[in-house]
């Protein structure tokens, strides 16, 4: 039985479901916080930009933008250089909203590891890294499957 990917799977449905409830009082979808998170530190990118930062494809991003301008969060111009480029910039209510939804995630985490020691948090930080970066590497390759037979 994979016991680490079941426990990883439920552990990730209810933190999804914790981040999606804070997310949302701050009338926001998930993931529209990552998007914002971008902006804060280069406000202007450019839809594409933003999809590499978050590894995810340039339409995800329009279609989250899409939402967001009509929200009042961002607003979209041409590149003053390169007419054929479009712009993400936040508008006052978008940089408004960097402070809570950074406390809401801060206080998140504080509360879902507040039973682990400093140094079990910086293993667990450590340990979740070598995972990600395995995994990412994986996504590449094929996985073997073990007792699967191809002849």
């Amino acid at each position: 039985m994979p016991e680490f990917l079941d426990l990883h799977g439920m552990t990730s449905k209810v933190l999804r479901a914790l981040a999606d409830g804070a997310m949302r009082r701050h009338g926001l979808y998930l993931g529209q916080n990552h998007l914002l998170a971008v902006l804060w530190e280069r406000d202007g990118s450019t839809p594409g930009e933003v999809a590499a930062a978050l590894n995810v494809t340039t339409p995800t991003v329009v279609k989250m933008a899409d939402r967001m301008t009509t929200t009042g969060l961002l607003t979209r111009r041409r590149d003053d250089r390169d007419n054929r480029l479009v712009r993400l910039w936040l508008t006052d209510a978008g940089r408004a909203l960097q402070e809570p939804v950074e406390e809401e995630r801060r206080l998140i985490e504080e509360k879902v590891t507040a039973d682990l020691t400093e140094t079990e948090r910086e293993h667990l930080l450590s340990a979740l890294t070598k995972i990600h970066r395995s995994a990412s590497e994986l996504l590449g390759e094929p996985i073997d499957h073990v007792g699967s037979s191809n002849t």
